[in-house]
């Protein structure tokens, strides 16, 4: 007969889930991972969508995977490789300009210099501001934020926060407070004069946040995406081979070695529940699994919405997390390809640089606001925002010879659209996708008729599939109310919910979203720290 008494059960096998039980399990506590699906890894899976053709589904491309975590989990020891793009990123512009993003300082200057010679002088006080900010997050990324009226304890962690803060100067809280309170736009504006720069780096200001590079807040955004490494390179983006599934398959990995258990096609129904606290959980099997605590990797607002029964918490604080602001605005579709793009202002379908690099329609400012403002206004864009990567040309295992998949990664793209109209009718979700495949087709004039496959993702299958509430690929906005101390709601986050027993180590805790491991490494600490003292709670 099966055990089912466990120290820690965890509901879902996001990559998060799985970093969580591997340090519980190496904590020597005894663990369960609870997966719905068949395969572990949640938004982070790669899968076969046409025949010999395999790509990541969801999640994309590797650069906030955390160090510590990576190595910690000894994850290259259990499968995982990752290879860097030979560029940062590609934008075509028009029909005869383009900026190819080079890595190191000197080739981004030239980059840069042939819009404008005052922003590539410009560049290295930029990449110098943002690298001091990008170190503050960093060592952000790994603590626990403290909790707003939380006692002894969050004043202690409040206080060594400050310490942190203190060594900053003028202007570095200048910086600090520009990057949590002003738009990418107003950001950028100080730095920058040519509008094609500035939309380079205010691109990443803007995915998953479903905003107008002039919204407040979205400063933040850019600087969320620019604190990865990879392979030890800050700023470098890379490719895990296999896709992304191959990050969560050497999670589940190293979870295994280290004694805990994982088990597919179980998904949880509701809390177990005893005398106020959480002892286990029950399945939709109407299995019963006995836990001294439960971890959530899956979002808190799915969570309190579907999983959390109705008289465990206030009925104000329980209406807090089912109001958690979700919608991250996008869309996503893999596509296989006869041949590689050949656009206009890089010609040749021979494998070059700028196929590697992610290749970013979304040439001005004015081109970012107009793709929001359509959205809001009509469920999509005339004109999307599309960012495609091509990982076959790094990884000649997810394509038949000769032939390549695409990724496209679309911004602003409504999660709800306006009525009638739905993400529930297929016209509605075909007929993007097809403007999606035009849209690059102006850029690459061979790419529509080289497209021999496609799977399309609309923000309702994003939720449909992975549970992700309007399809919010965070798990909850980053916007200025839904970050550190008020993720994923003020009072909450110490990763410790408010039913006792009860953890979330998914994205919707801080840091916040991402392939990083970092909220499942977090909270594995402070379930660790109850567990392991004497007192189960605090």
């Amino acid at each position: 007969m099966t055990d089912t008494s466990y120290d820690v059960a965890i509901i879902g096998g996001g990559h998060n889930g799985l970093t969580c039980a591997a340090y519980l399990a190496r904590a020597g506590l005894k663990v369960v991972v609870l997966e719905a699906h068949d395969v572990v890894g949640g938004a982070a899976v790669t899968e076969s969508f046409a025949p010999g053709f395999r790509n990541s589904v969801a999640s994309y491309t590797v650069s906030l995977l955390n160090p510590k975590v990576i190595s910690d989990l000894e994850l290259a020891r259990h499968g995982l490789r990752i290879v860097e793009r030979p560029a940062a990123n590609f934008w075509p512009i028009d029909g005869e300009r383009s900026l190819l993003m080079p890595y190191g300082l000197a080739n981004r200057q030239k980059a840069i210099a042939q819009f404008s010679a005052r922003d590539a002088e410009r560049l290295p006080a930029y990449d110098a501001a943002l690298e001091r900010a990008a170190d503050l997050l960093r060592d952000l990324v790994l603590r626990t934020p403290p909790n707003v009226g939380g006692g002894i304890a969050e004043i202690v962690r409040g206080a060594r926060l400050a310490r942190r803060l203190r060594g900053l100067n003028v202007e570095g809280w200048r910086l600090v407070t520009d990057l949590f309170t002003k738009s990418a736009a107003d950001f950028l504006d100080q730095w920058f004069e040519s509008d094609i720069v500035k939309a380079a780096f205010a691109f990443d200001g803007i995915v998953g946040a479903y905003a107008s590079p002039h919204t407040p807040g979205t400063a933040y955004v850019l600087l969320h995406h620019c604190f990865g490494e990879v392979n030890g390179k800050p700023g470098v983006w890379g490719h895990a081979v296999g896709g992304m599934g191959a990050i969560s398959e050497a999670m589940a990995s190293s979870a295994r070695a280290a004694g805990a258990q994982i088990r597919t096609k179980a998904r949880v129904a509701k809390l177990r529940m005893a005398g106020g606290w959480v002892a286990g959980v029950v399945l939709e099997s109407g299995e019963e699994i006995r836990a001294r605590a439960v971890a959530s990797g899956i979002g808190p607002k799915l969570l309190f919405r579907s999983i959390v029964p109705q008289d465990a918490v206030a009925p104000e604080l329980r209406e807090r997390f089912l109001h958690i602001k979700t919608g991250s605005g996008t869309f996503r579709m893999n596509v296989a390809l006869l041949e590689l793009p050949d656009f206009t202002t890089r010609p040749g379908t021979n494998k070059q640089p700028h196929h590697g690099a992610g290749i970013i329609i979304g040439p001005t400012i004015d081109y970012l606001d107009r793709a929001y403002l359509d959205a809001r206004r009509e469920g999509w864009s005339r004109e999307p925002v599309v960012e495609m990567l091509i990982p076959s040309t790094l990884d000649d295992s997810l394509a038949p010879p000769s032939q390549h998949v695409a990724s496209l990664f679309v911004q602003h793209v409504a999660p709800q659209l306006p009525t009638p109209r739905t993400w529930a009718n297929g016209h509605e979700k075909e007929g993007f996708a097809d403007l999606v495949i035009e849209t690059v087709t102006k850029h690459a004039p061979n790419f529509k008729a080289s497209v021999i496959a496609r799977q399309v993702l609309s923000p309702l299958d994003l939720e449909t599939r992975f549970g992700l509430i309007d399809g919010d690929i965070f798990h909850g906005q980053l916007s200025l109310d839904q970050l550190f101390s008020a993720r994923p709601v003020l009072g909450h986050a110490d990763y410790r919910l408010p039913v006792p027993g009860l953890y979330l180590c998914g994205s919707g805790a801080h840091p916040g979203g991402g392939v990083t491991g970092a909220p499942g490494h977090n909270a594995a600490r402070e379930i660790i720290r109850d567990l392991k003292s004497k007192w189960r709670w605090k």
